[in-house]
């Protein structure tokens, strides 16, 4: 689980007589991660593709057009089914021409009607303004304007111009027109200069009614779609008119295209489908020796498998091909990036200096082309690649791999924090919420996604994370006695039924629980130790695979030394006269979580004149700061980090708190709160059934005060205000829950706990195969 499947890379050597079935075996058995072929050996160029790759590329951008066309998704498949050659010929043709003509038929209709939209669009502004088209120009003494703008600053303009004397606007709803009538001495276009500062737009015109009427009249029959006759004149109303006709019929034909192509949909989907997924197979094989070194005779192919793995793959080629491929397992690649210790088979030097290539056998059992060599003395390799990462993770944790590749795949030669995500993420999240009803909620919806989104990874994935918060939410809320923040657990479960004075844990939002806030601070600090001991450590171990020991001390051991050393002092007898009492007594025997721990001893080993005593935690810090300063001098002046990291697990409890009193405020307004007790001692309780009087004694407890009487308690339109509040109030709760308790659990885990070991950067497994949906060889 913290390391990935091991692989190995593997070699596969043979005449290209056996090249075809090589391909198809390997292709079945969906294992071999192909390396491509560099280039780089002397006498091996890249292979070609197989006969017939050309036809297979065209066919498959065929079916994806007509995909695309008729917008075929995978919900559209059929039964599997075997896709012939002779399918692909006659029926994909058959196909594309009638779903061609289809759809150009439907481009043509949809052009027309934007055009006939666009002309409709340019006449009905002068229907509306009611003024026949030729009284719109053609004057000597007036200037005409046709457009949109703001009345009262185009009067003011015109009023303001000492160039125009007199002036008439005819309103409509959407254009104005505007007559004015110019000085002796004025330019012709006093007008349009007037309008110039008053935001006016113009809109064209027609300059008669003729031209509408001359633009159907001369229109050859294919350009005119309205079907006027020639000599026929129509007023702006009447082209308007019987441009809708005309763009009725358009769009009662285009329906019965879009219908036509609709049953095409139903009746080829199923085909479309599995040819795509044919002839997408079909091109894998033909472009797969594009990857392989070849010589005249001879192919070699390398790629990396799962170690576990390696037996099948070499006993499915012997099966087919015998013993005319030659199939070596030449890397093992253990967990160093340096390569130092990766288990070779090594290839024997010829003579002349060159090692050669593993020795391809013909298929009649003679020698292949002698040529065949590669440079180098040791192992032959095609590309000093890193092996793909193939994550080892069980069921259960497999969906916190979405977590870890959102930041990036793990590299092949470091630890894979998956796991740790699955044991931290959900506890994280259930303490900070820490309600049954919440919980029940989020593994609902979990459920719902992990179930219902099977074929969408992503989303199946993000279900599984969702469905292990819930449950954890549930435990916590179980614990803190809470459901949707009323504590109804710990009256009916932990104190009616097991006996206790409370449950077990609780938040600490009342005076009398404070001390338990404060627990949940150290707790947190303690958390935060906890996990960032686990990311030094791991990078600990990775710096010793990449470099060696005194690496490993200096880049992590150092950051453990200090943290541990710094965290024990904290919590010694050398710091209790300043520090805060509650990190001693939070785990004391009187303490809200009694374990025993009053605090380490102050272990003073001397005292230096001026600096004060010198504890062994502090000493263990000094070093390994020391051993900091010597690996990497820029690194030591961050030495805080040891107390800045632990201290952003404090938002663990932070968020609890806010969690809880946001859930609190919400019951608070609809049931009411009591108080009983004063001071330190005050308890607040939920007025579920009524809201008792102060000084009243109820469910033997004396109410001191009333915090909020309650909505449920006043009338039926204050009772109808309550619901609204509390069943908004508690889906806010709900969707904040993941906003800020996930986002700070998600934060802890990439920013505090990445950070110190992880990069990243790892290859995708991809594996030269194919998973078939739709079709099937039988």
């Amino acid at each position: 689980m913290l390391r990935p499947e091991q692989m190995s890379r593997v070699s596969m050597t043979g005449s290209k007589q056996v090249l075809e079935t090589v391909v198809e075996t390997t292709h079945d058995l969906n294992l071999f991660h192909i390396t491509d072929y560099d280039g780089s050996w002397d006498g091996f160029d890249p292979g070609r593709s197989t006969q017939g790759a050309e036809t297979t590329a065209d066919q498959l951008v065929t079916v994806r057009s007509l995909k695309n066309i008729l917008d075929i998704d995978e919900e559209d498949a059929g039964p599997t089914r075997i896709v012939t050659e002779e399918a692909l010929t006659d029926e994909l043709e058959s196909i594309r021409a009638t779903v061609n003509q289809l759809d150009d038929r439907r481009q043509e209709l949809t052009q027309e009607l934007r055009e006939i939209e666009d002309r409709i669009e340019s006449v009905e502004p002068f229907i509306e303004l009611g003024i026949d088209l030729d009284l719109l120009t053609g004057y000597d003494t007036l200037q005409v304007a046709i457009g949109r703008g703001d009345r009262q600053a185009i009067e003011q303009a015109i009023v303001d111009s000492d160039s125009l004397t007199a002036y008439k606007i005819f309103p409509s709803s959407d254009i104005l027109a505007i007559f004015a009538r110019s000085a002796d001495a004025a330019s012709d276009t006093a007008l349009t200069d007037a309008l110039v500062g008053a935001e006016f737009v113009s809109v064209d015109l027609p300059s008669s009614i003729d031209e509408i009427n001359g633009d159907a009249n001369t229109a050859s029959a294919s350009e005119n779609p309205a079907g006027f006759d020639d000599d026929e004149q129509l007023s702006p109303t009447e082209y308007v008119l019987t441009l809708d006709e005309r763009r009725q019929q358009l769009e009662a034909e285009l329906e019965n295209v879009e219908k036509e192509l609709e049953a095409e949909r139903n009746e080829t989907a199923g085909f479309l489908l599995a040819a795509e997924e044919k002839l997408a197979i079909d091109a894998q094989k033909s472009e797969a020796p594009l990857s392989f070194a070849t010589t005249k005779n001879a192919f070699i192919a390398e790629g990396w498998i799962p170690s576990s793995r390696y037996s099948e793959l070499k006993q499915a080629l012997t099966e087919t091909v015998g013993d005319h491929v030659q199939i070596d397992e030449i890397e093992r690649a253990t967990f160093s990036a340096s390569g130092d210790d990766h288990v070779r088979e090594d290839v024997p030097a010829k003579s002349g200096g060159d090692a050669g290539a593993p020795a391809p056998t013909a298929a009649d059992g003679g020698d292949v082309d002698t040529d065949a060599r590669a440079d180098g003395g040791t192992a032959v390799v095609m590309d000093d690649d890193e092996p793909p990462t193939v994550q080892d993770n069980p069921g259960a944790v497999k969906p916190f791999e979405i977590l870890v590749q959102a930041v990036n795949r793990p590299g092949y030669y470091e630890f894979d924090p998956t796991i740790i995500l699955f044991l931290t993420f959900p506890a994280f999240f259930g303490f900070m919420i820490g309600d049954l009803g919440y919980g029940l909620i989020y593994t609902g919806i979990g459920y719902y996604l992990y179930t219902s989104f099977t074929d969408r990874p992503a989303f199946r994935s993000m279900g599984g994370i969702t469905i292990a918060a819930g449950v954890f939410t549930i435990i916590f809320g179980i614990l803190y006695g809470e459901i949707f923040g009323l504590h109804l657990i710990a009256t009916y479960l932990w104190e009616g039924l097991v006996g206790l004075s409370h449950a077990p844990i609780e938040k600490g939002l009342s005076p009398a629980g404070i001390e338990w806030a404060r627990g949940w601070l150290v707790v947190s600090v303690l958390v935060g130790v906890a996990h960032l001991n686990i990311a030094w450590i791991f990078g600990f171990f990775e710096d010793r695979n990449l470099h060696d020991l005194k690496h490993a001390f200096t880049e992590n051991g150092s950051w453990l030394l200090m943290m541990n050393g710094f965290w024990i002092w904290v919590f010694s007898d050398a710091l209790r006269p300043v520090a805060p009492a509650f990190i001693y007594t939070t785990f004391s025997a009187e303490g809200v979580l009694p374990l025993g721990f009053n605090g380490f001893p102050a272990m003073e080993l001397f005292t230096l004149p001026g600096v004060g005593p010198i504890t062994i935690p502090l000493a263990i810090f000094i070093l390994g700061l020391v051993l900091l300063a010597v690996g990497e001098p820029v690194e030591a002046i961050e030495f805080l980090n040891v107390l800045v990291n632990v201290l952003s697990y404090t938002r663990l409890a932070a968020v609890l708190l806010a969690k809880a009193a946001m859930a609190f405020t919400v019951n608070l307004l609809f049931f009411g709160v009591y108080v009983t007790g004063g001071g330190n001692e005050a308890e607040w309780h939920f007025g579920l059934d009524k809201m008792p009087q102060v000084g009243e004694v109820y469910h033997g407890h004396e109410v001191t005060d009333i915090m909020f009487g309650g909505l449920i308690h006043g009338d039926a339109a204050t009772i109808l205000i309550g619901m609204i509040v509390l069943i908004l109030g508690h889906v806010l709760v709900l969707a904040l829950g993941v906003t800020s308790a996930g986002l700070q659990a998600v934060r802890l885990e990439y920013v505090e706990f990445f950070n110190k070991f992880f990069e990243g950067g790892g290859r995708e497994y991809n594996p030269f195969g194919y998973e078939r949906k739709f079709t099937t060889e039988d």
